[in-house]
């Protein structure tokens, strides 16, 4: 019985150690830093014999109205963003979200492709197993899976998601926050479906994407 605790024990520290490890990797944006937690990942799962689908991969009985309502909230959610989020945070911090990195977007398809290949991989598919797979399980792992578990698990590793998009400025990392939050409740409605969260990533940055090609960067709607 004690051997059995004092494993737990020691799972729960190296669990805590995988946390502060990527937490301090994402702080101080060291190289690309989901590359270097996908890595951090990989150790993780060998070192548990775990498979990549413990992180939240799992079938859905009906893809196709999954996908279509994930859809229709993106929607939703990205009008809520131009017409609600991004005006009162203009407002309110007199500046706007950092969106030079896409300044060179409208019109130019070739950099379209690029950033949608990217979008797809790197983040979407990328940053969802890191923030919404590895850290909310290892974070939740630690409270035994309670609801107080699944609270921090999403307030966590949504403020590191925030705080790992520092380059487009506090309206930037507050937005991204919001973001991750969004992302999240899609998961754990869709019970804990990390393919959701990806195709909801996905969507949300694609529509974004479309919209600076057409338009340029967009600030909100007033």
């Amino acid at each position: 019985m004690m051997g059995g605790l004092d494993r737990e024990n020691i799972w729960k520290l190296i669990s805590i150690v995988e946390l502060l490890i990527a937490g301090t990797v994402i702080v101080l944006d060291l190289f690309i830093p989901t590359i270097i937690i996908l890595g951090i990942i990989a150790i993780s799962l060998l070192i548990r014999k775990e498979k990549l689908q413990t992180l939240g991969f799992r079938k859905n009985s009906s893809w196709l109205n999954m996908v279509i309502t994930i859809l229709v909230l993106v929607v939703v959610w990205t009008l809520l963003h131009l017409s609600i989020f991004m005006p009162v945070l203009n407002h309110l911090t007199g500046t706007t979200q950092d969106l030079s990195a896409f300044e060179n977007l409208k019109g130019n398809f070739n950099q379209l492709l690029f950033f949608l290949v990217l979008t797809w991989t790197l983040a979407a598919f990328g940053e969802e197993i890191v923030y919404r797979g590895y850290l909310q399980k290892r974070i939740q792992g630690l409270f035994e899976d309670t609801r107080t578990g699944i609270i921090l698990a999403v307030g966590i590793s949504s403020l590191l998601f925030g705080l790992a998009h520092t380059e487009q400025g506090t309206i930037g990392v507050i937005l991204t926050f919001l973001d991750a939050i969004f992302f999240s409740l899609i998961k754990i409605h869709y019970e804990n479906n990390l393919w959701a969260a990806i195709i909801a990533h996905g969507a949300s940055n694609t529509i974004g994407l479309l919209g600076f090609f057409f338009l340029g960067p967009v600030y909100g709607l007033w």
